[in-house]
């Protein structure tokens, strides 16, 4: 199906001579003189070698059709990332670096929107938080105030990340999967 570059948003795949990208970023640069221009940076699905393309806003692109749907988190073994499709109950293998940064965020019967191309997992995007246990963080200093000092504790997934003086190991907090940060103490 071709669209107009101007129109490809993050997470879009585009066929590119042959080949899947991720788009990673898209930006629309409009320059006082001149064609305004697409700036797309992308992701090669097949080995992850990133480009960056420029194109005009008017330009067609060749976009993927790609199947999103639900799916269920099992398990992590030699051959990768096991997911089930809780209609069908089809199971799909993703690769390590299809999950990529997602990885420790993963949680057994976490349910995650998988995008397949012929039945190949190709991208995934995780629930917008996931909670997680403080297992090791330093004592609080007496005196520090609790608006502005964080300090460093390490969770239940192996993933560092910065948490305000009260909080305790043993502690469940919510985190913001996409970078890691602290959002809130757990409300269970």
């Amino acid at each position: 199906m071709k669209v107009i570059a101007s129109s490809l948003r993050k997470g879009n795949v585009v066929d590119i001579d042959g080949k899947l990208y991720i788009v990673l970023n898209a930006e629309n640069i409009h320059p006082g003189k001149g064609t305004p221009v697409t700036q797309l940076n992308m992701r090669r699905i097949s080995d992850g070698v990133k480009i960056s393309e420029r194109y005009r806003t008017t330009e067609q692109v060749e976009r993927a059709i790609v199947d999103d749907r639900p799916h269920t988190f099992l398990y992590q073994d030699g051959d990768g990332y096991h997911f089930m499709n809780p209609e069908s109950f089809d199971q799909v293998t993703a690769t390590a670096d299809v999950i990529g940064d997602s990885a420790p965020y993963l949680q057994d019967g976490m349910t995650v929107m998988l995008s397949t191309h012929d039945d190949v997992p190709i991208a995934i995007d995780l629930p917008r938080t996931a909670t997680l246990e403080v297992v090791d963080t330093e004592p609080s200093v007496k005196g520090q105030t609790a608006s502005s000092s964080y300090k460093p504790a390490m969770l239940s997934n192996g993933v560092r990340t910065m948490v305000p003086p009260y909080i305790a190991p043993g502690t469940r907090i919510v985190v913001l999967t996409e970078d890691g940060s602290y959002l809130e103490r757990a409300k269970d």
